[in-house]
């Protein structure tokens, strides 16, 4: 919190988010990626969810 608030005004309520949770698909042996159709949820009690469905990637 020291660090990021030399850059950003944090106030009440304001999450940050840092790292790589344990077992993240990397980490896994074999390795286990996101696929399209994957759906993430993040939740906070009393705030509520984030839900994102990962999309194959296209380069134009």
């Amino acid at each position: 919190m020291s660090y990021i608030s030399q850059f950003m005004t944090l106030l009440p309520g304001d999450v940050i988010s840092t790292g790589t949770p344990a077992g993240v698909g990397l980490g896994l042996n074999p390795p286990r990626y996101l696929k399209p159709g994957d759906v993430m949820e993040l939740g906070i009690d009393g705030l509520g969810v984030q839900r994102q469905v990962a999309i194959a990637y296209q380069r134009f």
